[in-house]
């Protein structure tokens, strides 16, 4: 990695990591020779970009403290909202440099994804992402098949948050790394897959490594609440009914939320979380 790349990456890193987030170092031109044209970054080839992505970590370290700090208001989308307050630090970080982030849920006006997160990660070298076209003679016929990514050391236990671009910035000379193909036979992958895409909601494809880190059961519970009801989750006022953006999974239709009474009291490390419901 090229010297000032490594320093940039490691500054990025004491700001985001301590909260429980990964970013990772590649190039514009990795990204768009992987996508449609329609989904290319308008960007030099060598651009600076780093994916950012979160740990089961992300949780307790950045948004019960994000919360508790009242730092936006008011609150929407909790998660995204932590996100991009952490990532706004960044950028006050580096005033001299002309930062652009891109979270992995915005779109365009004809709803077409700004970016193709779950490709950034795997180019990145953060996560390896896998599709229909990794298992040879796959058994789904005309069936549609979700891919997805799985990080070596935290499996599906994680959630990819966006793309940091770096106009101005080039690195032609910056490595690609490859992502750990941590799911490597057949077997595996197409019950990754059918866990993915039939299945999702007991989480176990998330499990398709042994992961360092899973999330928590009070996570866990958080993320399986539709999200209009996920403040009242957290024992916080409900401010209205504004769409959140923020989804683990890409095919989410979620399941009945627990009950919020149960729930007063989270943001305090002495109380202990519900169990999440079985599936």
């Amino acid at each position: 990695m090229e010297l000032h790349v490594a320093e940039l990456k490691e500054k990025i890193e004491d700001a985001l990591c301590p909260f429980g987030f990964e970013v990772y170092p590649f190039q514009v031109a990795w990204y768009n020779e992987l996508v449609p044209p329609a989904f290319h970054l308008p960007l030099p080839g060598p651009t600076l970009a780093f994916l950012v992505l979160s740990t089961p970590a992300m949780f307790d370290q950045a948004l019960k403290p994000f919360l508790q700090s009242c730092h936006i208001q008011p609150l929407t989308d909790p998660v995204d909202q932590c996100v991009s307050y952490h990532l706004k630090r960044v950028t006050e970080k580096f005033p001299e440099l002309q930062i652009e982030f891109i979270a992995d849920y915005e779109v365009h006006p004809n709803r077409r994804p700004k970016i193709l997160a779950q490709t950034a990660a795997h180019v990145a070298g953060a996560a390896y992402y896998y599709q229909r076209k990794d298992v040879e003679a796959d058994p789904w016929g005309t069936q549609r098949i979700a891919g997805v990514c799985i990080h070596p050391r935290f499996g599906g236990w994680f959630a990819i948050r966006g793309v940091m671009l770096l106009p101005g910035i080039e690195v032609p000379d910056l490595p690609q790394r490859k992502p750990p193909d941590c799911v490597p036979t057949r077997a595996d992958r197409i019950t990754l897959l059918e866990g993915f895409n039939f299945h999702w909601r007991d989480w176990t494809y998330r499990d398709a490594v042994t992961a360092e880190e899973r999330y928590s059961e009070e996570q866990k519970a958080y993320f399986s609440t539709p999200p209009a009801q996920r403040l009242a989750l957290l024992g916080l006022t409900q401010p209205s009914d504004t769409p959140s953006t923020s989804s683990e999974h890409p095919l989410t239709t979620l399941n009945n939320p627990e009950n919020p009474s149960k729930a007063q009291g989270w943001l305090s490390p002495s109380v202990s979380p519900p169990v999440s419901p079985s599936p």
